[in-house]
């Protein structure tokens, strides 16, 4: 279980596909090789991977995450090379500050980035807007004002219209994540929220007469 809020930028170092239908990416943190445990899940750019192998290097850890077939085709993690940036996030412990919301590195779709604009308020202070287009099939879960994760990022979602919906990134969400190199066109990995795949799933029951 995660929430959303990212703790670090992760390089991946090496690609290396393997018995037949995994490939194995060696990724470059921060974090300290020693908090690292095999078999511990980190989010990686959304997708919860599981560690399969960690060291340590100057300055932080690699660790090893191997992807099967179903994530390579569900999420991005199939177009991630040598020198792609992601967004990391540790898995949740007993007492840590929920900061976002309760994010399960499920990943729902791909999302695509429709239009980056530069916003400035009164002071001068650069924001970013970008909306975004989701799956036609799970665009239904995504309300104004809802969360939703974008490549591992918890957001608040603006506006919605049809299958597109805007999200505001603050300048220390753009220099802290991966947002601040996003441009027009670029894929995301989309999680919608937990409690609106509940709630629609109820909705459909009781229509049903479950």
């Amino acid at each position: 279980m995660f929430t959303g809020i990212v703790t670090d930028i992760g390089e991946v170092a090496a690609v290396e596909d393997f018995q037949g239908s995994l490939r194995r990416l060696r990724i470059l943190t921060s974090y300290d090789a020693v908090g690292i445990a095999l078999g511990a899940s980190i989010a990686c750019s959304g997708p919860c991977l599981t560690v399969t192998g960690v060291g340590p290097r100057d300055n932080g850890a690699w660790f090893d995450v191997d992807c099967a077939a179903e994530t390579l085709e569900r999420t991005t993690t199939g177009e991630w090379r040598a020198g792609t940036r992601i967004n990391l996030e540790r898995s949740l412990k007993i007492g840590d500050e929920l900061g976002g919301h309760i994010v399960t590195g499920h990943v729902d779709g791909i999302a695509r980035i429709a239009k980056r604009e530069a916003v400035t308020d009164g002071e001068g202070t650069a924001t970013a807007r970008f909306t975004i287009a989701a799956p036609r099939e799970v665009a239904r879960f995504i309300a104004e004002k809802g969360s939703v994760t974008l490549d591992g990022t918890s957001l608040t979602v603006n506006t919605v219209e049809d299958d597109t919906f805007t999200v505001l990134i603050i300048p220390h969400t753009l220099t802290v994540t991966t947002w601040g190199a996003r441009q027009a066109g670029d894929r995301l990995n989309l999680e919608v929220d937990l409690m609106a795949r509940y709630a629609a799933r109820l909705a459909e029951a009781r229509a049903k007469g479950y």
